[in-house]
């Protein structure tokens, strides 16, 4: 025998049928209830507007991301990075068609896609504090360098999970660990270029080797 869903996925589920039969400006949160066979006590229970019932509870999210981050040691930090922007889009690959059927509507309504900007603010500001205190240095160009970082970040997960909502991804999950090889393989590791160190930069050159040398010497010597 299948059991009732529990009254919050009752009350979800009624919201999205009638945001999708309705639009959502057009449903109340009466209209939620009755189609739930719930009263509103237990709508706001649960939840503290129709707003709520679309979107995933971000402080939660939050602070498992703030978690993970925080059992990060040092030289761990771009991996611990990594692992907690898994995090989110697993979180959001685990609710199926309702993080599909969100982003919908989140394209559609421009209340919600007010709202999605700003929770992903959040998120790029916890990365940009982690970020911050891993370099381990104040001042303009590290701040700058900090939120670079963390816009980077940010921005690859939402590339990837906007390419799975849409169809496009197969296996996201593998997509979200190539881009974030890629966006942390442009940031070096602060701890690992001592700052009275020599830097090497590779690069590719029409001039052939002894004329590039000479050229190089002439730099350093100048």
């Amino acid at each position: 025998m299948t059991s009732k869903p529990a009254a919050r996925d009752r009350l979800a589920q009624a919201a999205f049928e009638l945001f999708d039969e309705r639009g959502y400006e057009q449903t109340t949160v009466d209209d939620i209830t009755e189609r739930a066979g719930l009263g509103r006590t237990t709508f706001f229970r649960y939840y503290r507007s129709k707003e709520d019932v679309i979107f995933p509870d971000h402080d939660l999210m939050l602070k498992q991301v703030h978690d993970r981050l925080a059992s990060a040691g040092r030289p761990t930090a771009l991996v611990t990075i990594s692992d907690a922007v898994r995090l989110v889009l697993l979180h959001y690959l685990d609710e199926g068609d309702v993080a599909r059927r969100r982003y919908a509507l989140t394209s559609k309504v421009p209340v919600l896609r007010d709202r999605e900007i700003a929770s992903v603010a959040r998120y790029q500001r916890l990365f940009r504090e982690f970020i911050t205190d891993w370099m381990g240095e104040a001042g303009e160009p590290m701040s700058l360098r900090a939120e670079i970082m963390a816009a980077a970040v940010v921005a690859a997960h939402n590339h990837v999970l906007r390419r799975w909502l849409r169809g496009e991804s197969a296996d996201p999950v593998a997509e979200i660990d190539e881009a974030m090889r890629q966006v942390l393989g442009l940031f070096p590791n602060p701890a690992a270029v001592p700052d009275d160190g020599t830097a090497i930069v590779a690069f590719r050159t029409s001039q052939d080797l002894q004329t590039l040398i000479s050229s190089l010497r002439g730099i350093i010597e100048g």
